[in-house]
């Protein structure tokens, strides 16, 4: 396969890089990156599916974020790199090799580095849209699909330039025919909890002949044309501020935070948890009065009403939003947390609102105790931001809630036994 030429700018200045992935008869691969002259000398000599002689190049570690191809090595080709047609050979066009991922298997790889193969019948196709680069300004294409698999789980990918266009457009003519769709080399990001997006090399292939695309289809025909999907990122979904990860990303136990006192100095610090809320102090001042418009605290006014100094108005209304404390639990130890609106609402269970309604009813039951005690020993995936604060003199770790999921036991099984395989090959 052949990528584009991208420009690129970083503190040495601007320049240009293309790289190609060439396979031998053998099958075996090796990604070949070109720079400035070079990338601008050899862009149009290398051809799909041509053959040639390459010489004066160099070997080095591949870079584990770019690396597209199963090979601990990558190849640097200069302006005095010999890249020659073999005109005596035939075309040659490699079988492309999969290595495919479960789709309920992709929260593990989001955000990482590495690049990963998926297969899955097509849900949905999307109209071509512009997207304008934020580095260039240039408008490019884009159409986005849905896809799903034998795990009855659903992914959004990101068809990005030609491929928006042309395989896009093939998906788009024959969507209703549920096509299936085979994607080598994509990356995984966070969008909706987990997401796809094509790179410059990345390789669709429609109905494909292979034993995973008869797998596939024989199963959705029988069975999985009627099966109820769900999306993949299904309530992992982070917030803007919540360190940009999924839930399955820089997993620590709660004693590797509080353990660690310098952690969040300099900036914050970011971590999932798989926890326990244990105890919510029903005491506390759960919550405070908000402006509805800007969401700040706003303060009885005189007369009726409520004053908002962020928005610089009287309002007769306000709205209730959580500020709450609550400690977790988890096998290694404990800590108190901070959680805002969005977040406590998912630990509690109700607005603060409707739990309000329930502190002010009477009885000989405590209602408000009692949600309070409903919302405790249940387990949840937390996203947690760290940071220094300073205290009556006293610095303190101040660990806040940044997003917070259930926990899906297969997910969370899955992830259990990736950790235990890694054990054994450290071993």
């Amino acid at each position: 396969s052949k990528g584009n030429m991208q420009s690129y700018r970083n503190a040495r200045g601007e320049g240009n890089v293309f790289n190609v992935e060439l396979t031998d008869e053998d099958g075996t691969q090796i990604q070949a990156t070109m720079f400035n002259e070079a990338a601008r000398k050899f862009f149009d000599k290398f051809q799909v599916g041509k053959v040639y002689y390459i010489s004066k190049g160099t070997l080095r570690v591949a870079n584990k974020q770019f690396k597209t191809v199963q090979n601990d090595y990558e190849m640097t080709l200069t302006e005095n790199s010999i890249v020659e047609e073999a005109s005596d050979e035939g075309v040659f066009i490699p079988e492309t090799k999969f290595n495919f991922v479960p789709i309920d298997q992709l929260g593990l790889y989001v955000n990482g580095k590495d690049i990963v193969d998926v297969i899955g019948v097509v849900q949905s196709v999307s109209p071509t849209m512009s997207i304008r680069r934020k580095s260039n300004n240039e408008m490019i294409p884009k159409r986005v699909i849905t896809i799903a698999d034998e795990s009855k789980k659903t992914v959004v990918v990101s068809l990005w330039n030609d491929l928006a266009t042309t395989v896009g457009q093939e998906l788009l003519d024959m969507v209703d025919q549920s096509p299936i769709v085979a994607i080598k080399s994509v990356k995984v990001g966070d969008f909706q909890g987990v997401s796809l997006s094509t790179l410059s090399k990345s390789v669709v292939q429609i109905n494909p002949d292979i034993p995973e695309s008869r797998k596939l289809r024989s199963w959705y025909d029988s069975e999985g044309k009627a099966a109820s999907m769900a999306s993949v990122g299904a309530g992992l979904s982070p917030s803007p501020n919540s360190g940009g990860r999924s839930m399955y990303t820089d997993r620590v136990p709660i004693f590797h935070i509080i353990s660690n006192p310098s952690l969040g100095e300099d900036k914050p610090a970011f971590f999932s948890l798989k926890a326990y809320v244990s105890l919510i102090k029903p005491d506390q001042a759960m919550w405070y009065r908000a402006c509805k418009t800007c969401n700040k605290k706003v303060t009885e006014a005189i007369g009726s009403g409520y004053w908002c100094e962020g928005c610089q108005k009287n309002d007769e209304e306000c709205s209730l939003r959580y500020i709450m404390v609550a400690k977790i639990s988890d096998a290694s130890s404990e800590a108190w947390v901070s959680a805002f609106n969005e977040q406590a609402e998912k630990i509690i269970g109700c607005s603060a609102e409707e739990l309000d309604k329930l502190k002010s009813q009477e009885g000989e039951e405590n209602l408000y105790q009692a949600k309070l005690k409903e919302a405790t020993w249940v387990p949840h995936h937390f996203r947690v931001s760290v940071v220094q604060n300073e205290y009556m003199n006293e610095t303190r770790q101040r660990i806040t809630v940044r997003a917070v999921a259930p926990v899906d036991p297969a997910a969370e099984t899955r992830f259990l036994l990736e950790q235990i395989s890694k054990m054994k090959v450290s071993q």
